[in-house]
């Protein structure tokens, strides 16, 4: 698709749901009762295609706007300003995830069918940095991430997807919480509800109460076996080919996460300033994420 044609049609789509939910043209209140030369649809456009350009940080998106598409936002303001409007309009973006959200095609998503569950670190800092990091701790905090072996303080994004033949998972739910949080208690605390059917999770959801009480649900839960620590061998009953099958299962939703890494770099928030901030850098990426998912499949 040429560049200025998914532009207009973001900018329409954008202008249809605040069309759609009327509040969002009310969520900042001002004593100047004109509209602001550079709307609010025009800053999320911006961002939104930005994005999609492959372009990651605002600095870049704005510096891409100006200087290739100068002419179709003659009212674009400076960068520092751009910027503090994107924080502003950090509650919008749930909104327009979730309009993007009520946009996919679930074909085949029903009681049943094989789901998958895992967990994506999203960091503010790493490594000597983290120790010392005090960026939106009100949503944010410091914890060791196995799979790169390293300390980072953030956040981490859990999704829930519906398993698909030779195509990468529709997303059924997601979550943000602090970096600390274990994977368990999230589903643990039924923040995700399974449907019926599997669900294939790693050594993380490795819980015998967990399993039955989804059991009851109608939800079988397949995790890969655990050795203690210092076992070289598997208990008796236990196999590494079962593992090594529950882990083939899984790697759809790995897809995934590496897919949503190329088209919005996510994990990486080093740039982030504040909680807003934090919030647009998380939501934002997800919503232009979901709009390939939904128009650009």
């Amino acid at each position: 698709m040429k560049p200025e044609i998914q532009l207009i049609q973001l900018f329409l789509w954008v202008c249809g749901v605040y069309d759609k939910h009327p509040t969002l043209k009310y969520q900042r209140w001002s004593p100047n009762p004109n509209q602001p030369l550079f709307t609010d649809q025009e800053a999320l456009t911006v961002y939104l295609f930005g994005l999609l350009q492959c372009h990651f940080k605002q600095k870049a998106i704005h510096r891409y706007v100006q200087e290739h598409w100068g002419a179709w936002f003659p009212q674009l303001p400076s960068y520092q300003a751009f910027n503090h409007r994107l924080n502003l309009l950090n509650e919008v973006w749930p909104v327009l995830l979730g309009e993007l959200w009520g946009e996919l095609e679930l074909p085949g998503v029903a009681n049943g069918v094989d789901q998958l569950l895992d967990s994506l670190p999203i960091m503010l800092a790493v490594r000597n940095r983290s120790y010392h990091a005090k960026v939106a701790c009100d949503l944010a905090d410091q914890t060791f991430c196995e799979s790169k072996k390293l300390w980072y303080h953030g956040v981490k994004l859990h999704l829930l997807g519906a398993k698909q033949y030779r195509q990468m998972p529709v997303p059924l739910s997601l979550c943000l919480t602090e970096a600390s949080r274990h994977d368990l208690p999230v589903l643990k605390e039924q923040i995700f509800v399974p449907l019926s059917g599997t669900l294939f999770g790693d050594k993380a959801y490795c819980d015998p109460a967990t399993k039955q009480a989804l059991a009851t649900q109608g939800t079988t839960l397949c995790t890969p076996d655990k050795k203690e620590k210092g076992q070289t061998v598997y208990r008796v009953g236990q196999s590494g080919l079962w593992s090594r099958f529950v882990s083939a299962m899984r790697q759809p939703i790995e897809s995934f996460f590496n897919w949503l890494l190329d088209k919005t770099d996510i994990q990486n928030a080093a740039k982030v300033r504040s909680s807003e901030g934090l919030l647009v850098h998380c939501y934002g990426k997800l919503a232009a994420a979901f709009y390939l998912l939904c128009f650009n499949p």
